[in-house]
């Protein structure tokens, strides 16, 4: 008679699945806001729409880390990459003027480390408390032989609201308005292929001795796993101030990919590279990979990881406001007119 399998046998551990379920739980009670009906345990997640809403409208974006994820796992570093993984989605739904209501995780990998995973799901719950998002659900897959040893993939979902009348689209910028940049904290989670090719080849890898080492005050390591801002708290507080024509969170597709998603045909950004402090990580990446302006700025925010256009004469007001809620913001442009023949957004 053959030997009796079990599903552990196979490689899935379901009393670790259960554990890991377990310690979820208070970390998801930390993000509860109102809306929230029935969150973590069930099949699905309910959540009310807020009734101060006349007509309200669901904005919903999903994203990942990607490759950023193969730097902290040469790290074994996992507490901060769910704060990436919440701000990816959330900023880009608030780019259309939506409140972040609720977020859901995947959490994929091969065999489950509960202290692993612990960790990549406390910063998840980091992150949906700094946008002020319920985390009412997830999924958690161990698969086999998917995933190589120690290594997983995340994935994140966000949905929010805004009132129909006060949805953010193009049909807002004018020539003349004025262009305001919101500090970013580093690369974000956008061009990390690029940036390990550039670690790599000039220190010969993932060098432990070199990760540790001062840069600019911190360890090098810090500077490179440096989470993904979150601008949601800020950016509500401005739309609730003035009149925000638009908004771009500066992902993958760098300054020049992402500023033209929120641009008329006949408009142009033009972007003051002086107006602007970028952190020191993105000149030591220039210079050690020999890149040049141009792909540095279709790659990376350069130091931007949102962009508000406002009116001009609102300009200095809200700048003011967002200092004075923990932003560092600079009026970094202008809107014109643009030639045919000209890209809509040109960083001079």
């Amino acid at each position: 008679m053959a030997e009796s399998l079990s599903y552990k046998d196979a490689g899935v551990d379901i009393d670790a699945g259960d554990a890991l379920v377990d310690r979820l739980k208070p970390l998801a009670r930390r993000t509860m806001r109102d809306g929230v009906l029935a969150g973590i345990g069930g099949f699905g997640a309910l959540f009310e729409v807020p009734r101060r809403f006349r007509e309200p409208v669901l904005v919903s974006g999903t994203d990942g880390v990607g490759t950023k994820l193969k730097l902290a796992f040469a790290l074994e570093r996992h507490d901060t990459i769910g704060i990436d993984l919440v701000a990816m989605s959330v900023n880009d739904i608030l780019v259309q003027g939506a409140e972040p209501l609720f977020f859901l995780d995947y959490f994929a990998c091969g065999k489950l480390d509960v202290d692993v995973a612990e960790q990549v799901v406390a910063g998840i719950a980091n992150g949906c408390e700094q946008a002020g998002c319920a985390l009412i659900g997830g999924e958690t897959a161990e698969m086999p032989g998917m995933y190589p040893a120690g290594e997983y993939d995340l994935a994140g979902f966000a949905v929010g609201v805004v009132e129909k009348s006060k949805i953010l689209d193009a049909s807002r910028v004018q020539a003349g308005d004025a262009v305001i940049g919101f500090a970013s904290s580093g690369a974000h989670s956008n061009g990390y292929s690029l940036l390990r090719r550039i670690v790599e080849r000039a220190h010969g890898g993932f060098d432990a001795a070199a990760l540790r080492a001062d840069f600019h005050g911190r360890p090098f390591a810090d500077a490179l796993l440096a989470p993904t801002r979150i601008y949601v708290k800020p950016v509500l507080r401005l739309l609730e101030a003035m009149p925000v024509h638009g908004l771009a969170h500066i992902t993958g597709g760098g300054l020049v990919g992402n500023v033209p998603r929120v641009l008329p045909d006949g408009l142009q950004a033009v972007l003051h590279r002086e107006a602007w402090t970028a952190p020191p990580l993105f000149d030591w990446l220039q210079r050690e990979g020999a890149v040049t302006d141009e792909e540095m700025h279709r790659v990376f925010n350069c130091g931007l990881g949102m962009v508000a256009i406002v009116a001009a004469e609102r300009a200095d007001a809200a700048i003011a406001l967002l200092r004075d809620a923990g932003e560092t913001a600079w009026r970094v442009g202008e809107i014109v007119e643009r030639r045919p023949d000209a890209p809509q957004t040109l960083v001079v």
